[in-house]
């Protein structure tokens, strides 16, 4: 028996005596607050441009290349399918360098490796939900309370102030 924790003895008890702490037992927390006072406003990741135009090269050289298979089985001149390639290379790139072409809706499944694609279509769909909304690009997390504060203090300053011209007027008649 350890600092009179226990049993005397555990002969007849059923038990080894052996006493181990209650591990599920819930304390209170010592912080009362879920967050620090001066947590950081949240700021959405930001994709990475170069990765982001390096992945859409990477696909339209993927096309090139299904397009040379294809002409290398089908048996066709090595200068043939240089052009061939060289011309739906030009085609492709000058596609993806035009405005609205190959930025789509922001696409769904992404692969656990594709983190700026994510990124990206995350800020594209908060974009739009913002604009739909009708919601200001510098808007603040609680600025509407701190507008409605403001607001009945100016107004709690005007009844202060007709308060002292009524009193002040009351005067003057006496």
């Amino acid at each position: 028996m350890s600092d009179n924790v226990g049993l005397a003895t555990p002969r007849g008890s059923g038990t080894s005596g052996y006493i181990q702490k209650n591990l599920a037992q819930m304390r209170p927390r010592d912080r009362a607050a879920p967050y620090p006072a001066d947590h950081q406003q949240y700021k959405q990741r930001q994709p990475d441009k170069g990765i982001l135009e390096h992945d859409r090269k990477r696909e339209v050289e993927v096309k090139v290349l299904e397009l040379r298979d294809k002409l290398e089985d089908e048996g066709v001149d090595e200068e043939e399918i240089e052009n061939k390639c060289d011309e739906l290379r030009k085609k492709l790139l000058a596609d993806l360098d035009r405005p609205g072409v190959g930025k789509a809706a922001p696409r769904k499944g992404f692969k656990s490796y594709q983190v700026h694609e994510m990124a990206d279509a995350k800020n594209k769909e908060s974009e739009r939900l913002r604009q739909a909304l009708k919601i200001g690009r510098n808007y603040e997390e609680g600025s509407h309370w701190k507008r409605k504060e403001e607001r009945l203090k100016k107004s709690l300053e005007r009844d202060a102030e007709r308060e002292r011209d009524s009193a002040r007027d009351e005067r003057e008649r006496d």
